[in-house]
């Protein structure tokens, strides 16, 4: 198999705005016929492009080892260089997760809904692509293959735009997929990678290429994500923060509230579903704030309280106006008592994210009215946080959490990543003058 040529032609152009309008034509084209890919092409070309991403692997992690060289030579912490950093495990673990997108079910085509008029139309709500998603990420050179085999499994064509830090290991993997869709007869310009670091190809995109991008789906830091809330033209999925709450109501139960809360924060710290603030209602704060923030601090978690949750315990510092509202994304929490149901659902409300929020109750009555009144996303009744993830809700990978209002929210999966719209069938009816 020839060794690929990681410098495409666009690359060597001098006018970024034609390079980045050429790619945009060939997305639109290719969307139109992906569009029309049956189930079974799209699933033969995703297991194709799995056992590219495969048989590239000595390239691919030879680019990533260039990314990983500089990036250590620019200083960046620890943290970020694990996480792109690609081995042969987590190679391998890419090429089994498009697979495993190519087994669910083809979102497309489904009916949605059925309606039989008084005058004989049949009218249905049939699921279809979005049509061409850019996608603009930092860090992980993963989200080269999650988004785009999502992207594909929806019919969808894809515009990639990596970070500077892993352009190579992205430019290395998007190169594999576009070779595994040629091979498997399906356009290879479905999966497009933006081929300049150039950050003026940021925003080249969220203008919309002419008509050519219809939705922006952001992976990234707040620096990226309020940019590209800030400046698209087009619709964007994404969550800027994401401020989680556990609010331990008064009728919880002490045991499941510490169980709880250590998973939603402690299972992994890094991630937007990691709960960021605890609640304690003043009705069980005798009998339950010392042991939660106690097992919080014991289990090496920070907590920033105010005067109720320092009395608990001396390790705790006193949180400011900020630490209601930031995401830590470590091991520190925030913590207070408040003063009923009504105060908790204020809180959150005010300081929140609408990303993800959770009540530990055996008040079905209150656990009801939390999960009908609290406006995020994703809401959990005596359940972790960290659930907030879409494999976790049975809908296989995710592009991402969506916090807004319009269309897609919580788990972005393929579902999310189609519309629809309306089939009318009749037998020749005409509407009355």
């Amino acid at each position: 198999m020839p060794v690929l040529n990681l410098r495409s032609d666009l690359a060597a152009a001098d006018d970024l705005g034609t390079q980045m309008a050429e790619i945009g034509r060939r997305a639109r084209a290719a969307a139109r016929k992906m569009a029309l890919a049956s189930a079974q092409a799209k699933d033969i070309a995703l297991r194709t492009i799995a056992e590219c991403i495969r048989s590239r692997g000595p390239e691919i992690l030879r680019e990533n080892a260039r990314d990983v060289a500089a990036a250590k030579a620019a200083g960046h912490s620890q943290a970020l260089i694990d996480r792109l950093t690609l081995d042969e495990k987590r190679l391998a673990g890419i090429a089994d997760a498009v697979e495993k997108i190519g087994a669910l079910p083809d979102p497309v085509g489904r009916q949605l809904a059925a309606i039989e008029r008084p005058n004989g139309l049949l009218i249905e709500r049939i699921a279809v692509p979005l049509g061409v998603i850019g996608v603009i990420f930092e860090g992980r050179p993963n989200v080269t293959a999650d988004a785009g085999a999502l992207c594909l499994k929806a019919g969808n064509a894809a515009i990639l735009r990596a970070g500077s830090d892993s352009h190579r290991s992205a430019m290395a993997i998007a190169h594999a997929m576009s070779e595994g869709l040629a091979a498997s007869g399906l356009p290879a310009d479905a999966i497009q990678i933006v081929p300049t670091r150039d950050r003026a190809a940021v925003g080249a995109m969220l203008s919309g290429l002419d008509g050519c991008i219809d939705v922006i789906v952001p992976r990234g830091g707040r620096g990226l994500v309020e940019r590209v809330q800030g400046e698209a033209k087009v619709p964007v999925f994404a969550h800027l923060d994401g401020i989680c709450h556990v609010y331990i109501h008064g009728q919880a139960d002490l045991d499941m509230a510490r169980t709880v809360l250590l998973n939603s924060k402690m299972r992994r710290t890094g991630i937007c579903g990691a709960a960021e603030t605890l609640l304690v209602d003043a009705a069980c704060a005798r009998t339950h704030l010392v042991p939660l923030v106690t097992a919080l601090l014991d289990a090496g978690c920070a907590v920033r309280g105010d005067e109720a949750a320092r009395a608990a315990d001396p390790r705790v510092t006193p949180a400011s106006e900020i630490d209601w509202r930031t995401e830590y994304l470590d091991a520190v929490i925030s913590a207070r008592v408040v003063d009923g149901l009504d105060a908790a659902i204020d809180h959150i409300e005010t300081y929140g994210s609408h990303h993800t929020d959770a009540i530990i109750t055996e008040d079905a009555e209150a656990a009801s009215r939390f999960l009908a009144e609290v406006d995020s996303a994703i809401v959990t009744h005596n359940a972790s946080t960290q659930f907030a993830d879409g494999g976790e809700f049975g809908f296989g990978a995710e592009i991402g959490i969506a916090t807004g209002r319009m269309h897609a929210r919580g788990p972005v999966g393929v579902e999310q990543l189609t519309t629809f719209k309306y089939r009318v069938h009749g037998n020749g009816q005409t509407r009355p003058v």
